[in-house]
């Protein structure tokens, strides 16, 4: 295994070129969502072989439920079978998203407190029907007058910490609202190809970028 001198402690992935994908293979849009499972699981397996402390997938947004009702179901069943799948491994597991909607997966709702299996490890959190707006307004209507320890202890992502690097498949550049609280002095990296056709070599490739760059804090 590739040795690295430093480390991101939290890496936040949006795995997006799903669709894409699919249309590339001769598919409809909503069955590369399926393909974007095991995906997850490697990634899984080579940050907990390296120590990373904390990972934090982009499962599916508010926005995304505006598509089609058959890519709403198919990327609704990949986050039940993603989380699913992490279940009973070494890792603690947290869902982040708006339980009250009819569209946030009823299997996931035992996720949403933070669910240690096996050794723990590492910390796992995947945002499923979130959205940044619906994260924030919780922490504004929850504080009587305002401040910035008390705007991030209320949002609704205030169990998940600050993150160090993001990773994004499928060549957009874009944060598409993820997380903007914990983003704010993320480093951000760009993988062209599309998630299900992820290589270990795409993230050993952004962790070998990171060693270069200059972590400031905004300071």
């Amino acid at each position: 295994m590739e040795m690295f001198k430093r480390l991101p402690r939290h890496i936040g992935i949006i795995p997006d070129g799903n669709r894409r994908w699919a249309l590339q293979h001769g598919m409809e849009k909503q069955d590369g969502y399926a393909y974007g499972i095991d995906p997850g699981f490697q990634l899984y397996k080579i940050c907990l072989n390296l120590g990373i402390e904390e990972m934090t997938f982009y499962g599916f947004t508010q926005d995304n439920t505006k598509r089609p009702k058959e890519q709403t179901k198919a990327f609704q069943k990949a986050c039940v079978d993603a989380v699913e799948g992490l279940a009973h491994k070494d890792a603690e597991l947290l869902v982040i998203g708006n339980t009250k909607s009819p569209l946030f997966p009823k299997e996931l709702l035992p996720y949403t407190k933070p669910v240690k299996f096996g050794k723990g490890g590492m910390r796992i959190n995947f945002l499923v029907n979130y959205g940044w707006n619906w994260d924030l307004t919780q922490g504004l209507k929850n504080i009587n007058s305002y401040s910035r320890e008390k705007l991030l202890k209320n949002i609704a992502s205030s169990d998940i910490s600050r993150i160090d690097l993001i990773i994004r498949w499928g060549g957009r550049r874009r944060l598409s609202g993820f997380l903007p609280v914990q983003s704010i002095y993320a480093d951000f990296f760009v993988v062209e190809d599309y998630w299900p056709d992820f290589k270990p070599e795409h993230f050993y490739r952004a962790l070998r970028w990171y060693q270069k760059q200059d972590i400031t804090l905004g300071g």
